[in-house]
């Protein structure tokens, strides 16, 4: 039988972080595992990024388009948590039920099959803890009267608030400043550990990222030094280090990387409605082309996307030319897979080095780290294996290097 799997996605880590950081847990596993520098999908944001790891799949497939996006069938904004400011603009328990349930339940193409279900389909038992993008084909309760049930993983745990199995374990959201999202994750996956309770466990630590967009790229030491901790409480529960490896097969990556925040700027769009959050940017328009050359003359618009007459169009500072995607990781792939999604704008933006967009309230992370462009900063992520073989190039190939692990066939959608 096939050793079980832990992969372990630390929020916003980037590479360089993860090659040069002292992070005794992940430098253990470094030294016993194969290491390369992978690509993240497009927009670079963490919706997007968390469904692509579960589907196997870019955009195109799964329909998750960005953190904020218009529901063409609704008539309405979807914003997904780019800040509580944007949320409140879109409205708070709207916001709350899209993040929680309607990702899920709604958004997520019924077409893209997750690891969960390809897993569970052929017997196995997965396990997720605080991971956004979760569906599975077990129905879960909430520990809070009134809010709707969901489907996910067999051992499920989010944020305290669906949890299929007492585990003791500390409220998740009490001081997130202070880790202790990713010390629940640690409670819970420690249970887990001792119990031998999974085939799959995806351990998802979001407490990187939030230091990071306070403090910039590669300077959330102690944030990454908590995320580390809680690596190491697998380890411990499994016996140390030597006996985890002895009992699993690991997968560390990130979902994206991140980059520094200099300048921000709200995009004109000449009345198209603009969504954005972070470096990525998307406007519904019925004139893209008056649209991207508009952008020409906007110093935080970088490499613009649009169709026209069937085609990809890609422009920067009024050149046309697709090979500008050759300077960015997997750029071609990457750029039509976010344009052919039905849930995106009809124009895309990747921002300019150092700049980012407002978002619905006007918040931004001047002065700290942000991410969802093309660009390499944000686009290449650090992803390492232990006893799985090579790392895929892409956090698209996550879902069937664990599926064939397992010997299991996966379901290709688009």
């Amino acid at each position: 039988m096939p050793k079980p799997v832990v992969l372990v996605v630390i929020d916003g880590l980037t590479p360089s972080m993860f090659e040069s950081a002292d992070a005794p847990a992940l430098r253990f596993l470094a030294e016993h595992g194969e290491y390369r520098r992978a690509a993240s999908t497009f927009p670079s944001l963490t919706p997007v990024c968390l469904s692509s790891i579960a589907t196997g799949a870019h955009p195109d497939v799964h329909h998750i388009p960005h953190l904020v996006w218009w529901n063409r069938a609704e008539q309405r904004i979807v914003e997904y948590g780019s800040s509580f400011g944007a949320v409140r603009a879109a409205g708070l328990a709207r916001s709350l039920r899209d993040t929680i349930i309607d990702l899920n339940l709604r958004h997520l193409s019924q077409d893209a099959e997750t690891v969960y279900e390809a897993l569970e389909d052929a017997g196995l038992t997965t396990a997720a803890i605080n991971i956004t993008c979760y569906r599975g084909r077990n129905r879960h309760l909430p520990t809070i009267p009134g809010v709707p049930a969901v489907f996910g993983p067999k051992r499920f745990f989010w944020y305290s608030l669906y949890e299929s199995d007492r585990t003791g374990s500390p409220i998740a959201v009490r001081n997130r400043a202070l880790g202790s999202i990713d010390a629940y994750a640690a409670s819970v996956g420690r249970w887990l550990v001792t119990r031998d309770g999974f085939d799959l466990l995806v351990y998802y630590l979001p407490d990187y990222d939030y230091a990071s967009h306070a403090a910039g790229p590669d300077s959330a030491h102690e944030a990454l030094a908590r995320s580390d901790a809680a690596v190491a409480a697998l380890m411990d529960a499994a016996g140390g280090p030597d006996a985890f490896l002895e009992r699993y097969a690991v997968v560390v990556c990130s979902d994206h990387g991140q980059s520094k925040v200099e300048q921000v700027a709200s995009l004109d769009a000449g009345g198209g409605l603009v969504t954005a959050s972070n470096r990525a940017a998307m406007v519904y328009t019925a004139d893209a082309r008056a649209v991207a050359e508009r952008f020409d003359a906007q110093p935080a618009a970088g490499i613009v996307l649009f169709r026209e007459d069937g085609r990809m169009v890609v422009r920067k500072d009024g050149d046309e030319d697709e090979a500008l995607l050759d300077e960015v990781p997997d750029g071609r792939v990457r750029a039509a897979a976010a344009l052919a999604n039905p849930n995106a704008g009809e124009v895309l933006v990747s921002a300019t080095p150092g700049w980012e967009f407002v978002d619905l309230a006007g918040r931004h992370h001047a002065g700290g780290g942000s991410h969802g462009s093309l660009e390499a900063a944000d686009s290449e992520v650090p992803m390492l294996t232990v006893g799985l073989g090579p790392p895929p190039a892409s956090i698209t190939g996550i879902k069937e290097l664990v599926a064939t692990h397992f010997g299991v066939p996966v379901r290709r959608a688009g």
